[in-house]
């Protein structure tokens, strides 16, 4: 396998056994931060999301960015922690702190805000099905200035131009 593995990568052996032995630290944190985005043009209109993973000191670990359809504003702050939790399983199943600007989305989450809308009740029942897989899960409100929310956003208004993301980053 690790010769198939340098083949496609065009890595040396030696240097895949030390990407190899990067990439498996990554995939075994205890905690990891998640930040998501998701916005509508036109509310409802196209939709896009946005997830930025990061280890608990911070290093981004993966970005990305999608289009989603049709929605509204609060469907794709759904969308994009949905999609945020399962990127999340590849590198944790302990702890993850959820992070959003959208207020709903948090106090709804946290059981502070009702959820009165179907769609957005069976968004909120998915997402509780993934936070199953996970030992805890913490759900937190930030404000539009945190660097890792503006990034997301970035990630959302291109997404709308159709300029998609999936990037995992190697952290030594």
């Amino acid at each position: 396998m690790a010769l198939i593995a340098t083949n496609h990568l065009g890595l040396g052996k030696l240097q895949y056994l030390k990407f190899r032995t990067c990439l498996e630290k990554q995939l075994n944190f205890n905690h990891i931060c998640l930040y998501t985005d998701g916005g509508s043009k036109g509310n409802p209109g196209p939709g896009s999301i946005a997830v930025i993973i990061c280890n608990s000191d911070n290093a981004i670990l993966h970005e990305y960015s999608e289009c989603i359809g049709h929605c509204t504003n609060n469907q794709a702050e759904y969308k994009a922690l949905i999609k945020g939790l399962d990127l999340s399983a590849k590198y944790t199943r302990r702890k993850v702190t959820c992070y959003s600007d959208s207020e709903l989305l948090i106090k709804q989450m946290n059981g502070q805000y009702r959820l009165k809308n179907d769609e957005l009740r069976k968004l909120f029942h998915h997402v509780l099905d993934l936070v199953r897989m996970y030992d805890e899960v913490v759900f937190q409100h930030v404000f539009r200035g945190n660097q890792r929310i503006t990034r997301a956003d970035q990630l959302v208004k291109q997404a709308h131009t159709g300029r998609h993301m999936n990037r995992v980053h190697v952290i030594p």
